[in-house]
């Protein structure tokens, strides 16, 4: 390991940190340390790191904007990448949108609506990353990724950098080539259809209105703690369930929206973990139905 961290830093991968608690880059704000964070701030700095693992063998985690996420309280051993300045950009080109990936997807929506292009009204209230969101086809409103998505540059575990077309990429609910595939997205291109400006910001102002009505944006989530089963809603059978404002240490049912579990203050990854499985097997004795993670769980146990 000593020889990999002379080699990192010699490398010019970006800013390199040790033992950096990962409840800082985390919307939950929970996460214990990783071992090194590398934050890249291009794709040329991203491949020599990936690169440099590949040559040492060193596991490695990346990680977006941390809006889907629980690190466990151990946090994670060897590296985290997370793309950093450099990649956050976007351009449009007729009505392709290419953007970097760490440029919020929040604000692509409103870019791209600005620019008179629809398709993407529904990310306006997905807190996460392009990367993130291609990496989980991040999805609201009846819409995804998927409809959208025409290529993205990948850094894969192996150095190699490769473009994956919609087939490649093999989304499905919550869900890409990318959770068995082990890669970091650099750049993603969006296929979009010229709007009209004025309804596009119409929709994106009633569907910020609605979440900052229904949802616990002032307090740390990480949104949607469980995917939709079919034909059916996470939040309404945990609240039916009689589970909303239920808590366990520092983490909380939210009173606003059943699927979200907040943080009130000092919740650790271990008291978010048994709340979830209290909500999974209270709904399950109830409604026979179990109700599946949408956050991605990480870090050592």
């Amino acid at each position: 390991m000593e020889a990999f961290k002379a080699e990192l830093e010699q490398a010019g991968v970006g800013e390199i940190l040790y033992n950096e608690p990962l409840s800082n880059y985390t919307t939950w704000k929970i996460g214990g340390p990783a071992d090194i964070l590398i934050l890249p701030r291009g794709k040329e700095e991203l491949l020599s790191a990936v690169r440099l693992m590949q040559k040492y063998q060193v596991a490695w985690t990346n990680l977006g904007r941390g809006s889907n996420l629980l690190v466990r309280d151990k946090g994670i051993r060897g590296v985290v990448i997370k793309p950093h300045r450099g990649l956050d950009y976007v351009r449009f080109e007729g009505s392709l949108a290419i953007a970097g990936a760490s440029y919020s997807f929040i604000k692509l929506s409103v870019m791209a609506g600005k620019e008179g292009l629809t398709g993407l009204e529904f990310a306006g209230g997905i807190p996460g990353t392009v990367g993130g969101a291609v990496y989980m086809n991040a999805g609201a409103h009846g819409s995804d990724v998927s409809r959208i998505f025409k290529s993205a540059d990948i850094v894969l575990e192996t150095g190699e950098l490769v473009r994956y077309g919609p087939e490649d990429m093999q989304f499905s609910y919550r869900n890409s080539v990318l959770h068995e595939q082990k890669g970091v997205v650099v750049e993603a291109t969006f296929e979009l259809a010229e709007g009209n400006r004025e309804e596009i910001a119409a929709t994106l102002a009633s569907y910020k209105e609605r979440r900052l009505r229904t949802q616990p944006l002032t307090l740390a989530c990480a949104g949607s703690v469980f995917r939709n089963p079919p034909n059916d809603y996470a939040a309404r059978l945990i609240q039916e369930a009689g589970l909303k404002g239920e808590r366990l240490g520092g983490a909380q049912v939210s009173e606003l929206h059943a699927n979200f579990i907040v943080n009130t203050g000092q919740a650790t990854a271990e008291d978010v973990l048994a709340l979830m499985t209290h909500i999974q097997s209270t709904v399950q004795d109830r409604f026979g139905i179990l109700l599946v993670p949408e956050v991605l769980v990480v870090g050592e146990r």
